[in-house]
Parts: C-alpha cells; sequence; structure tokens
C-alpha cells in the first residue's frame, strides 16, 4: 500500500541498481553469444567481401534483445525487481494499488524503456523533477519504484509471508 510514508527510491539508488544489474548481465550474455558460436570466427576478410553473408545474427538479436527482456520481466514479476535493485532495497510496485506489477505493465515497463532514452535519456532523467521519482516508463505502465521498508508492513503480513 502507498501511504504519505512511503520513501521513492532516488536517481542515485535506481541507477546504482542499473550498473549492478549490467555487470552480471552483460558478462552471461557475452558468454553465452561466444558458447552459441561453433565453426570458424568472422575475418577481417569476410566483412569486406561484399558478397559475405553473416549466418549467425538471429543468436546476436536473440541473446542481446530478446533474453535480457525475458530475464528482466522475469525478475520483475516474480521479486518485483531486479538482482540490483533487490540489493539496494528498491521495489516496482503498482502505481495506484502498490502491489506488485502484471505482466501487462512488465512487458509495458519493459517496451516503454527505449520511450524513455531516445531523446537522450530524458525520460530517466525526468524522476528528478517528479514528485514521485517516476521515470517515463514507470508513467506509461503505471509503476513506481519504491524503497522496500520492512518496518512499514504489519506483523500480520510479515508472519503470513513466511508462514
Amino acid at each position: 500500500m502507498i501511504t504519505f510514508l512511503t520513501e521513492y527510491a532516488g536517481f542515485g539508488r535506481r541507477t546504482l541498481a542499473l550498473i549492478l544489474d549490467g555487470i552480471w548481465m552483460y558478462p552471461l550474455l557475452i558468454l553465452l553469444l561466444y558458447l552459441s558460436y561453433t565453426g570458424s570466427p568472422i575475418t577481417l576478410n569476410d566483412i569486406t567481401d561484399p558478397n559475405y553473408m553473416p549466418q549467425y545474427e538471429w543468436r546476436t538479436a536473440l541473446i542481446f534483445y530478446a533474453l535480457p527482456a525475458l530475464i528482466t520481466i522475469w525478475f520483475w514479476i516474480k521479486y518485483s525487481a531486479t538482482p540490483g535493485k533487490l540489493l539496494l532495497d528498491c521495489e516496482i510496485v503498482d502505481a495506484r494499488t502498490g502491489k506488485p506489477i502484471s505482466f501487462k505493465q512488465s512487458v509495458l515497463r519493459y517496451v516503454s524503456y527505449s520511450i524513455s532514452a531516445l531523446p537522450l535519456f530524458l525520460g530517466f532523467f525526468w524522476m528528478l523533477i517528479d514528485k514521485n521519482n517516476q521515470t517515463w516508463h514507470d508513467k506509461i505502465a503505471g509503476t513506481i519504484v519504491i524503497v522496500h521498508d520492512e518496518s512499514q508492513v504489519s506483523l500480520y503480513q510479515l508472519a503470513k509471508d513466511y508462514i
């Protein structure tokens, strides 16, 4: 539930969470890409040959576009945060109810990242002037990122979560 005591995650915390997510995700993606290429590597002669047709571009697209989307959306649905946000006690919730976000909101939020990034990352910097620290993709998906504070959760709810 969103109350007047709710603390919205700020720019520094969210930026650090994004950096932490990149630290574990991109080496994993590069390793998967490396393992997916079998056969001889692409050489300079291949690239300069006008008849050269790369055979493995679908793997690159799958690993660097589809896989991060699936991983991120899965974390948002399962844990209401990515590992970086979890380390910094952040939680992505529905802006109206304060409950975990739906699959639809997760997909919309992920797709809306490009809208936030396109005009010189203005959509990300928007949180610096927004009263709830919402970015454009948060506004589009109807989400907010809050600092998860267990002291604001009732004892009944805490006990229910662990039983």
